[in-house]
């Protein structure tokens, strides 16, 4: 899958992500009140809304970005229907030819993290019968368990050939607060993504590892230091755009192929609508606000990787 990843932005010339972490206010009201009419102001309902929304973010990028990345959170929120809104975006982003990154986080510990990760990933056996649960072709691992709840994940990802996107330096201010505690000297985070580096020897693609790496975009020198500690590691880098990041803060993500990172942003695409810059397209053009967005995007992460001292 990592090879795909690769083939895919070399093809869009686009190493974004785009994350479809939906909130009902970010929902057109058109959208919403025709979900609560057909299924009431319920659960259903507002499955329905996310749906929905998602499915025009996906028709309006589907050919400019290689990637997209649900965070099941927003989905949950919802209870079962929710999960299934969640599995939903997940198939209609594959018929779209998109790669699904599953913003999961799980960690655990032996067979609960087997099914965390035959669930993701991999596949059930029920009877004669194996079936995909949710199916995505990335999930996001937190490591704090150690290895014991990142190698299953690994073993489903080498027999389907999917890949991990795994914490290593979050984006959020409180990150510090345990990922920089020095270690014999080292910052946590230096350890975490050498222990990445060393559980991607494991599984490579052409280039680079099934395993790869989150750093966010709001700490840039760190990413630079870990881009030295994991030259083979696909890294995804939130934070872009409504957290802080821009195009100049992530050069040093990349390697000097121009590969090696896929950005995320989130709501600075998904509700661009509300967004003054946007305004224009009204709440029946978010999809092409996002449209817009995404690309403005792209060519700010273009321009930076080509001026990149």
């Amino acid at each position: 899958m990592i090879n795909k990843l690769v083939k895919r932005i070399r093809e869009t010339h686009a190493p974004v992500v785009v994350g479809l972490d939906p909130m009902l206010s970010y929902i057109p009201g058109k959208i919403t009140a025709e979900a609560f009419r057909e299924y009431g102001e319920t659960l259903e309902g507002a499955a329905e809304a996310v749906f929905q929304f998602n499915k025009g973010i996906i028709d309006a990028v589907c050919d400019i970005v290689p990637a997209v990345k649900p965070q099941i959170a927003m989905y949950e929120q919802f209870g079962v229907p929710g999960v299934n809104a969640f599995k939903r975006t997940v198939d209609y982003s594959h018929e779209k030819g998109l790669i699904v990154i599953g913003d999961v986080k799980r960690g655990d510990i032996g067979s609960t993290s087997e099914a965390y990760a035959a669930g993701h990933l991999g596949k059930v056996r029920i009877g004669s019968s194996s079936f995909a649960g949710f199916d995505e072709d990335f999930v996001t691992v937190n490591p704090y368990l150690g290895s014991d709840g990142v190698k299953p994940f690994i073993k489903i990802c080498r027999e389907e050939k999917k890949g991990l996107f795994i914490l290593v330096k979050t984006s959020n201010p409180s990150s510090g607060e345990f990922q920089d505690q020095l270690i014999d000297g080292k910052p946590l985070y230096v350890r975490v993504g050498e222990k990445v580096a060393e559980w991607g020897q494991e599984l490579m693609g052409d280039s680079y590892s099934y395993i790869g790496a989150v750093v966010g975009a709001t700490y840039p020198e760190m990413g630079k230091a870990l881009r030295r500690v994991m030259p083979n590691t696909f890294i995804l880098v939130p934070g872009y755009g409504a957290q802080g990041g821009t195009g100049k803060d992530l050069v040093h993500f990349f390697n000097d192929d121009g590969l090696g990172a896929i950005v995320n942003s989130s709501r600075g695409i998904i509700a661009a609508w509300k967004q003054e810059k946007y305004a224009s397209f009204g709440e029946e053009g978010y999809a092409e606000a996002a449209r817009s967005a995404a690309a403005a995007m792209i060519e700010d992460i273009r321009s930076a990787l080509e001026n990149k001292s």
